[in-house]
This record gives C-alpha cells, structure tokens and sequence, in this order.
C-alpha cells in the first residue's frame, strides 16, 4: 500500500494503482494517468466526502463546473479557483495524510 505521497507519485510511472488504495486514492491515480473514464466510474461508486472531492476535481477536468459545483458540495469543499495541477496535489496530500 502506498503510504505517503512521495510513494503515491511515484507509482504514477506504474501500469496501475498499487495495491490496497480507497477509492478517491484510486480515482486520483486514474486522472493523473489521463484515464478520466477510469477515474469517474471508481469514483462514481464511492459514496463518501472524499470520493466526492475528487469526483469535483473531475468534472472541473471535463470543464462541467455546474457538476463539480454539486460534487464540492457533497465534499464540503469550496470549489477550486487554482489551477488543476495544484487542486490534484492538494487533494493527494490531504487523502494521503489521512491515510498514513
């Protein structure tokens, strides 16, 4: 299992996931590879705040900010005004620091 996120970073050279992450972990992985699809039906599935978080960040991805909007809520989460890069590695720390 990944344990922080020097490790989660740099399973992204991988074929897929390690092992044994949640669901958002997970999801996170998949949209760094690119693999939105992937990324969303993980995500979809998860009925947690976390899942919620980056099922956000996923939609902001796609560009829908009206959904994104709906999933930050369901995060409880602000939405994101930075960019995209800087959201994926806000959301990897706080998951990964929760995971630890």
């Amino acid at each position: 299992m990944v344990v922080n996120a020097a490790a989660f970073i740099a399973s992204l050279d991988g074929a897929a996931p390690a092992p044994g992450l949640n669901a958002p972990l997970e999801g996170l992985w998949w949209a760094a590879k690119g693999d939105w699809d992937q990324a969303h039906r993980i995500v979809q599935d998860d009925n947690s705040r976390d899942a919620a978080w980056v099922h956000a960040y996923l939609h902001r991805v796609e560009g829908d900010l009206g959904n994104a909007g709906y999933w930050y809520r369901q995060a409880g989460q602000p939405a994101a005004k930075d960019s995209l890069e800087a959201e994926w590695e806000r959301i990897a720390a706080t998951l990964l620091g929760s995971t630890t």
